[in-house]
């Protein structure tokens, strides 16, 4: 008799179970070919592509690369995050959420409080602008599909984006979607030139017009609507003609009551289209219910699915859900869906220059490398690069950040605040070099595909001039310059607004090639993506008559708007003369003062200095003097 144990065996998988893991393996495909399928769901001309078709030959024509390996990865890593929101939201569902609700209803009825239906806002966005200035010198690819940039799209014009292709998608990819796509390279010196010349356009209807990129910008143009007695409409139509006569390109616009709703409106009648949203809160909330919350600026693709995996797919939902936002997404995040849901942005517009800059950075991309001489080389350009944009911006950095992206696609980021404020390319390379000795010691074989470095703590090196010492504005400098005036100006300040800052393109796709040595022609001594915030077109020079009379801080009578006579006007106001004779002029009116009461008025000031409140003196107490 055989005693030996034999293997149990192992039971058979139920027909349920088997279903649930296939329809898992299925759901974390789609999500992750969703993912990989990116922002091409929010783009315009392609509302009707087949978008699960396009999504599967994405998937196919990246699977098995390094970026298809790190996507899955992320994929895995968000799926794992909305695994813990659904949980947390099944606790939240059991408990009394009352009082939750009624912050929620109250915080609505204050932003609701803050709604400003006063404004035309506009937002101008050119059409496939890279594509529609290339088609300017090249007619013959009207009707062909074809996309500007070679390892990966910048852009591409509408008959491209018919077959799913799209920005920042890898050239091999879209070769997989459109066989016959015709790659033309970048040349930013004619795209930066058409822009200039739809800029200067746009100042004759918003002087301080928001440059929002090199083919967007923000206008206000309540001011012009009631100066020409027009409606919004017919000044936006009419802006939009006289581009289009005087450029060749076509932009589409978005008209509303505030910037967001401007912006997501702009996206409605594309190409070469207007949309007009109502100053008015029906018209606003009815138009947010539906809409998809992809299509907010602000929402991506991460987002959007932490949203829907909790029930929220359009605006309209964010209401139902309100009482869990805070308590899933952080309070941040909770007031800005609350916000989205009434429709509600900012209309304050002005010239980007006018933002307050947080930072100063650079960025390019480029083929593997691990060699550590070639490393060097390349943070040593990078260092000279951001050297150039800390000048330009007058200002200095406190905190210095390294960032790199592996050949893996994996983002590593190192900082190191610094001793002292720096801008030279020497000093940001030094501090910058132990860190990337530091990345190559913890990642032994180290392969970099891009190299970035970036300061922040921003200190100021602009000198000011006489006017801005007394509260007065700067002059602009562009006269000063030309024609020796400091004329105060409304477009002063050299910041940037946070978060559009200088990137290289292209770091989406797999084996990208940005072309020689990394980075696109560029017009200017240092590197430029096409998206940089530019200043406003001056419209020639201001002259002191036209700006009017400066009052003098000092005596307050009007003065020639001379910076010159000004100055010297102010000089001869705190000369000794004139403070001698105000200081006699004031010892005649006021009386004479005990040495004791002086003694008293001074502990007072010192004590104000220090801090502390001055001391109250009590009546019922004595003073005594000992002789």
């Amino acid at each position: 008799m055989n005693n030996k144990a034999r293997p149990t065996p192992e039971p058979a998988t139920l027909p349920a179970e088997s279903s649930k893991v296939a329809a898992a393996e299925t759901s974390d495909h789609a999500s992750l070919k969703y993912s990989l399928l990116g922002p091409s769901l929010t783009k315009a001309g392609q509302d009707s592509v087949d978008q699960s078709k396009v999504s599967e030959i994405i998937y196919n024509a990246s699977k098995g690369s390094k970026f298809f390996n790190h996507e899955e990865a992320r994929d895995r890593a968000l799926t794992a995050r909305i695994e813990g929101l659904l949980a947390k939201k099944r606790r939240l569902e059991t408990l009394d959420l009352r009082r939750e609700l009624r912050a929620a209803d109250n915080l609505l009825a204050q932003l609701e409080a803050e709604r400003d239906l006063t404004q035309h806002i506009v937002h101008i966005d050119c059409d496939a602008f890279y594509a529609a200035v290339e088609q300017l010198d090249r007619p013959e690819l009207k009707d062909m599909p074809f996309a500007v940039g070679s390892g990966v799209l910048t852009t591409c014009n509408y008959v491209a984006r018919k077959f799913g292709c799209r920005s920042g998608m890898a050239s091999f990819v879209a070769k997989k979607l459109c066989p016959q796509l015709i790659l033309i390279p970048l040349n930013f010196g004619k795209y930066n030139a058409k822009a200039a010349e739809v800029r200067e356009i746009l100042a004759d209807y918003d002087p301080r017009f928001e440059s929002a990129s090199i083919d967007e910008a923000y206008l206000n143009i309540t001011d012009y609507c009631a100066r020409h007695d027009m409606g919004p409409a017919e000044v936006v139509a009419q802006m939009r003609a006289q581009i289009h006569e005087r450029t060749h390109v076509t932009v589409s616009a978005g008209i509303a009551a505030n910037a967001r709703l401007a912006k997501i409106c702009s996206n409605i009648n594309k190409p070469n289209g207007q949309f007009v949203l109502p100053r008015e809160r029906t018209a606003i909330m009815d138009f947010m219910r539906n809409l998809p919350c992809r299509k907010v600026n602000g929402i991506g693709r991460v987002l959007e699915r932490e949203l829907a995996s909790v029930g929220i797919k359009t605006c309209g939902d964010i209401y139902d859900q309100r009482q869990y936002l805070e308590q899933l997404f952080g309070q941040k995040t909770y007031e800005f869906l609350l916000r989205c849901y009434l429709g509600l942005g900012r209309t304050r517009i002005q010239p980007a220059e006018d933002y307050e800059r947080k930072s100063a950075g650079t960025e390019r991309t480029f083929r593997e490398i691990d060699d550590p001489t070639q490393l060097r080389e390349k943070l040593r350009k990078t260092a000279e690069e951001l050297e150039v944009d800390l000048k330009k911006a007058e200002c200095k950095g406190r905190t210095l950040c390294l960032k790199v992206k592996l050949h893996t696609f994996e983002v590593m980021t190192r900082q190191v605040v610094l001793p002292k404020a720096v801008c030279l390319a020497d000093d940001l390379y030094n501090y910058a070099l132990p860190m990337l000795t530091k990345l190559e010691q913890e990642r032994p074989g180290l392969k970099i595909r891009l190299m970035g470095l970036r300061c922040t703590h921003l200190v100021r090196t602009k000198k000011s001039d006489a006017r801005a010492f007394f509260g007065l504005k700067e002059g602009r400098p562009e006269v000063a310059r030309l024609a020796g005036l400091g004329v105060g100006g409304r477009n002063s300040g050299d910041g940037h607004k946070d978060g559009l800052e200088t990137k290289a393109p292209g770091n989406n796709g797999p084996d990208e090639d940005i072309g020689h040595d990394g980075k696109p022609p560029a017009t200017d001594s240092h590197h430029r993506h096409g998206k940089e915030i530019v200043p406003n077109p001056t419209k020639g020079l201001v002259t002191g008559e036209q700006e009017g009379l400066w009052d003098c801080p000092v005596c307050g009578r009007p003065q020639v708007a001379d910076e010159r006579q000004f100055n010297g006007h102010i000089d001869l106001c705190l000369s000794r003369r004139a403070i001698r004779d105000a200081v006699q002029q004031d010892a005649k009116l006021r009386p004479e003062h005990s040495d004791g009461k002086r003694a008293m008025e001074t502990k007072r000031l010192k004590e104000r200095k220090r801090g502390r409140a001055p001391a109250i003196e009590d009546p019922r107490q004595k003073k005594l003097c000992f002789g």
